[in-house]
């Protein structure tokens, strides 16, 4: 008997010895000390709310000037209301990549920055006077990319545009659609807003855990689906034509205005390394991070792979024609190596920082990278 135990306890202890490590078992957890709350409480109090409290100001001065401009349709009341929309959207790519809480669930960032336009969609809106902008059926229809069209898309020439909102037969309905998208903007935007400095604020710190509805996972999961699709994909991997036989030039964001598409890309871009890095918001200062989390995982060779890459990418990026849709038509080369540099970041920050933080990626992923 006393054999049989031995031999039992035998087998035993070598199963054991030659399983593998359990940090190394796919889908394990890995458990570590660091402080996960002071790097939300950081990103939540430095960086997202403030972040979201300088855009909804900037949406204030929109929508007045917006007002304005309905009240009084001039070439001074235009100029005014292009430069508050020039300055808000600027501001936007700062928050857009935050779609957690009530973000998320309004679907925020589809109602705000839906892009290419859908130019019918938003004719018949006018011409019809009947419609709901709540629709989802109307995201490609309203937001930056609606005013984009209603500022600079009407005509190229500032006069005729004008006589949208004065003596066309639809004036009404050019004034009366401009200042509803313009509402339904500062709306959506105060209600984000308002819940960050509500009860959300503490529930996303609180949540530290590392289940799939933690604000770690949500908030890393988010950071990347952004870069990927919303910077690297929309901005330039789509109208390059990078996942299609042919480029989309019209399919450039800011399309309309023309000249600011590498800047819009340029300002996400800055959002997103800042945001990695932990670097306050409008301060110099920096507090807990992705990247301080991957130092402290002795990772530090991704966080300098990632902001390696994102140098790489400005750097290609900075090549480019302010007008996205001239540089494609013209040398579209050019866009898709921009592409190329954005991409390997993608595999740093989707395959590399996720397994770092024994996370797993929650959306699906269709473009075959």
């Amino acid at each position: 008997m006393l054999k049989k135990v031995s031999i039992l306890l035998f087998f035993v202890v070598t199963i054991y010895a030659c399983s593998p490590d359990e940090q190394d078992l796919p889908g394990s957890i890995i458990v570590d000390n660091f402080d996960r709350a002071s790097m939300l409480t950081f990103a939540a109090d430095q960086i997202i709310i403030p972040s979201y409290s300088d855009f909804a100001e900037k949406m204030i001065d929109l929508k007045t000037a917006g007002e304005t401009f309905a009240n009084s349709p001039n070439q001074s009341t235009l100029d005014a209301l292009r430069s508050s929309w020039y300055d808000a959207y600027k501001k936007w790519q700062h928050v857009e990549m935050f779609n957690i809480g009530k973000a998320e669930e309004l679907q925020y960032s589809y109602y705000m920055n839906i892009y290419p336009l859908t130019v019918s969609d938003v004719q018949n809106n006018i011409t019809n006077g009947s419609y709901d902008l709540a629709n989802v059926n109307n995201q490609d229809a309203q937001g930056f990319p609606a005013l984009d069209y209603l500022l600079f898309g009407l005509s190229n020439d500032d006069s005729e545009l004008l006589s949208k909102y004065t003596t066309d037969v639809e004036s009404s309905g050019y004034i009366s659609y401009l200042t509803n998208v313009l509402n339904r903007m500062d709306s959506l935007t105060q209600e984000v807003l308002n819940d960050w400095n509500g009860s959300y604020r503490n529930t996303f710190i609180n949540n530290t855990g590392n289940s799939a509805t933690s604000s770690l996972n949500k908030l890393v999961n988010d950071f990347i689906f952004y870069y990927e699709k919303g910077l690297r994909a929309n901005k330039v991997g789509i109208p390059a034509g990078v996942f299609s036989a042919n480029p989309f030039p019209e399919k450039v964001e800011a399309y309309y205005k023309k000249d600011i598409s590498k800047e819009l890309l340029l300002e996400a871009l800055s959002a997103v390394e800042n945001f990695f890095n932990g670097k306050k918001y409008s301060g110099s200062t920096y507090g807990e991070s992705f990247s301080t989390y991957l130092n402290y995982l002795d990772r530090n060779d991704i966080t300098e792979g990632i902001n390696n890459q994102f140098d790489y990418a400005r750097t290609e990026i900075n090549f480019l024609n302010n007008n996205f849709s001239e540089q494609i038509s013209n040398d579209n080369t050019k866009m898709t190596m921009a592409y190329d540099e954005l991409q390997k970041a993608v595999v740093y920050l989707k395959t590399d920082m996720l397994q770092a933080f024994s996370v797993n990626v929650d959306y699906y992923d269709a473009d075959g990278d």
